[in-house]
């Protein structure tokens, strides 16, 4: 492994957030001086931000605690256009309503990881919409559009794979890497931002940022980004049999973030643990050595370490509670994720089937017959054998819920309301 002079890159580095860097040399220098301002930008696309983004989170937070200067930029200009990065169709066109909506529900989830203020190395946030939706269009062609080359935008892989797939690409997307290169050099101008991060999927739009800050006239730029976040099996990460693996505690509860990280494969512990914790590596270190069954012990430290950086302390603890007398103890936990039913409804009958849709357990009554037939599904911790089953209040426990169980570990309390 490399030893760099700033604590950024070598934390980076050891944790296991390095993939590419326009210049080490150069960036090192930098934030061993303290003076690297850095960015990430989240455009508005959901009401929550996702794991995937939780990475690029951390790298601000380290780059912080390194004493250099983070930049949260939130996409409210780059949300109207869409970026095409990794996907095989246009994105629809959002609102601004929407992407306002949007922008107010994600603000938030930084401030569990970044420290924001006024010092040097408080974190900012900004909004490209401020700068962008300001754009003239005739001077934007000539000011900016002059420094950029079809023949090169043709090769990036957000545009060449989708013209070798035949499959459409629109004008306002293909302006999108236009729209962040020019984000860092405003950024850059405005802020004295010299780092763009991001994941190994912007590699081509963050350098297309540096280059043109070369030709406008800026300050040396530099890119740097983080793998692409698999599983050790190989798996895109982030995923859940219900979705994305949401950071906002109303998309994804905090006890679903703590069983998603137990959960995780064995071989992943160690690498997550580097990744989305903030325990020291020497630590880290001792739960690499565990072995066997012990590893299991290590996941509960993963699960509990990583919610509570995102959700605080207390709610990682209950989500550990909840978890222990579900499955260690056998006891239906109050804090288990809860669908309320209208009672009366209850009252007049529930087929399995749909409520083990409703719970969200299971897609479709076709699922719930698949699940029924291998043994997979159970109520109150019996196993339902009979897809014409009807619910009723006659099986509501002692606590006043009906428990769905799919599996070992995924369970859905229904509770008359």
């Amino acid at each position: 492994m490399t030893a760099f002079k700033s604590d950024f890159l070598n934390i980076l580095s050891e944790r296991g957030f390095i993939h590419q860097c326009s210049d080490f040399d150069g960036l090192d220098a930098l934030a061993a001086k303290g003076e690297a301002t850095a960015y990430v930008g989240y455009d508005c696309t959901a009401p929550s931000l996702h794991i995937g983004n939780y990475l690029t989170m951390m790298m601000l937070h380290w780059l912080q605690e390194s004493g250099n200067k983070p930049i949260t930029l939130m996409g409210g200009g780059t949300t109207m256009v869409g970026d095409p990065s990794g996907k095989d169709e246009s994105r629809a066109i959002r609102s601004v309503a929407e992407i306002e909506a949007n922008k107010a529900s994600i603000r938030g989830v930084f401030s569990k990881v970044l420290r924001y203020g006024s010092g040097h190395s408080d974190a900012i946030m900004l909004d490209n919409a401020e700068w962008l939706t300001r754009l003239n269009w005739i001077e934007m062609l000539r000011d900016i559009g002059r420094h950029f080359s079809v023949n090169r935008m043709l090769t990036m892989d957000s545009v060449r794979l989708r013209l070798e797939r035949e499959q459409e690409m629109s004008f306002i997307e293909f302006n999108y890497m236009v729209c962040q290169a020019y984000d860092f050099v405003e950024l850059s101008r405005r802020t004295g931002c010299r780092l763009q991060m991001g994941g190994s999927d912007q590699w081509g739009n963050i350098v297309n940022g540096v280059d043109l800050g070369r030709r406008m006239g800026t300050p040396q730029l530099f890119a740097l980004t983080t793998p692409l976040l698999t599983t050790a099996s190989g798996a895109k990460m982030g995923k859940t049999a219900q979705g994305a693996v949401w950071l906002n505690a109303d998309q994804f509860s905090p006890y679903d973030f703590w069983q998603y990280w137990r959960n995780v494969e064995d071989a992943d512990v160690v690498k997550f643990l580097k990744l989305f914790t903030i325990l020291p590596i020497s630590e880290i270190a001792k739960l690499a050595a565990l072995q066997g069954g012990e590893i299991n012990e290590a996941k509960k430290i993963l699960a509990t370490e990583a919610t509570a950086l995102l959700h605080g302390r207390d709610a990682a603890n209950e989500a550990a509670e909840t978890a222990q007398k579900t499955f260690e103890q056998g006891a239906i936990a109050e804090n288990l994720p809860t669908v309320d039913i209208p009672r009366g409804e209850l009252e007049t009958g529930i087929g399995v089937l749909a409520a083990f849709v409703k719970a969200g357990l299971v897609a479709s009554n076709g699922e719930a017959r698949r699940q029924i037939k291998g043994g997979g599904l159970r109520v109150n911790d019996a196993a339902v054998t009979d897809e014409k089953m009807t619910l009723a209040p006659s099986h509501l426990t002692p606590e006043g819920v009906i428990k769905l169980s799919m599996g070992r570990k995924k369970h859905i309390l229904l509770k008359p309301a």
